[in-house]
């Protein structure tokens, strides 16, 4: 048996992945390019001058009018990118001269997710008008004058936890009141059901294959995640596999596609503290067409929510009791929720968090890949009790 160097992946190797692998084409074609690249440099930083050079290079390829990018620096949040926060002095169209707020949000040299920012400039643009997101301007998709592959959006307003409010790793186990929760549940809930019954041929979502209604969205799912273990794993693990397969020969037919944020929970949405308004919805770099159990499955995951002052009712996102939040979202947007499938995107959405962990976080950290060393370390630490946790959602499968 050849043993691979994965930090210089020869090309027929990477070839027999894209064969064996069959996902969409935008998927394929960043994952494709990481191992293309692999063998690169790793990540150094970036001074904030010359990153401000990059978007005025970018800008200008887009602004006929004069313009200058002010107050540059540097913005927490979005662990698995490298965000710049600015103020752009220009011709706005359709206001006059302004200076508005951005954002650039850019990847490292490999991401703890590798995804596309065309998607994710797509995606975003779906939903203007529909549910609070950031207004999304300009994306350099391939780093043609970015150091990286980026997008620039328009700064959002708001926090991601109330200020007195307790909070782990990346909006983890976020501690809410009775009142704010009261508030920003039924937002959630409304905003969820629209991401899901957004019709998706009017979308514009260009860079987004739309699977066939049955067992493919289950299918291309699957392979996209199994692929990325192979192709960032140096140990490989059992359990790992028994997981690929069950995957495989339980994949539920889904009939009814739609959008899917795949990453819809507390910590990924911004809101006005004084009135617990939500004003923009964060991350969409894992959108996909697809079946809307895996987003239903990832917004009630355990990991995300907490327990009420009771200390034994388990709150969905920290703001409502789970049975509640599933009637509440029929009510909503008028689609049920198939228990079956439910339990299924569990399993896979607990397979996705050890694949990133154990594989992706550890080599991005290893090698040096990323500027968010320290938190990828932290997250691989946390991989065996992922992987645990598939375990035992194989095991309590009906």
């Amino acid at each position: 048996m050849m043993t691979i160097d994965k930090n210089r992946p020869p090309p027929e190797w990477i070839a027999s992945l894209r064969a064996r692998f069959c996902i969409e084409r935008e998927i394929d074609r960043v994952l494709t390019r990481k191992m293309q690249r692999r063998a690169g440099a790793g990540y150094s930083p970036i001074p904030l001058p010359a990153l401000s050079k990059a978007v005025e290079a970018l800008l200008r390829t887009e602004l006929e009018q004069p313009f200058a990018l002010l107050d540059a620096r540097w913005l927490s949040g979005g662990s698995s990118k490298i965000q710049m926060a600015f103020t752009l002095d220009w011709h706005r169209p359709g206001f006059g001269r302004d200076k508005t707020a951005m954002v650039l949000r850019m990847e490292p040299a490999e991401s703890m997710v590798e995804t596309s920012r065309l998607r994710e400039f797509q995606v975003i643009k779906a939903f203007e008008g529909i549910i609070p997101v950031p207004p999304v301007y300009w994306v350099d998709a391939e780093g043609a004058l970015l150091p990286y592959p980026g997008l620039i959006y328009g700064f959002a307003p708001g926090v991601t936890k109330p200020t007195t409010a307790k909070s782990g790793v990346a909006g983890l186990g976020t501690q809410l009141d009775v009142e704010v929760r009261q508030r920003l549940a039924p937002q959630v809930i409304e905003h969820l059901g629209k991401v899901h019954t957004r019709d998706i041929a009017s979308a514009g979502l260009t860079a987004f294959d739309v699977p066939r209604p049955g067992i493919q969205a289950a299918e291309w799912g699957v392979n996209w995640w199994e692929r990325v273990w192979e192709e960032d794993c140096e140990e490989d693990s059992p359990m790992m596999r028994v997981a690929a397969v069950w995957l495989r020969e339980h994949m539920p037919s889904c009939e009814r596609l739609s959008i899917l944020h795949s990453d819809f929970r507390v910590g990924n949405f911004l809101f006005t503290e004084h009135d617990c308004r939500i004003s923009a919805w964060l991350d969409w770099e894992l959108a996909r067409i697809g079946d809307r159990h895996q987003d239903l499955a990832w917004t009630t995951s355990r990991a995300f929510g907490g327990y009420a002052e009771d200390g034994k009712t388990f709150l969905v996102g920290g703001l409502l009791p789970e049975q509640e939040f599933f009637d509440a979202y029929t009510k909503s947007c008028g689609l049920t929720v198939d228990p079956k499938a439910l339990h299924y995107y569990k399993v896979y959405n607990a397979y996705m968090m050890s694949v990133l962990s154990l594989a992706t976080g550890y080599r991005i950290a290893r090698y040096g890949k990323t500027h968010q060393d320290v938190l990828v370390a932290w997250l691989v630490g946390i991989g065996y009790m992922l992987q645990d946790e598939t375990r035992m959602l194989i095991e309590g499968a009906v």
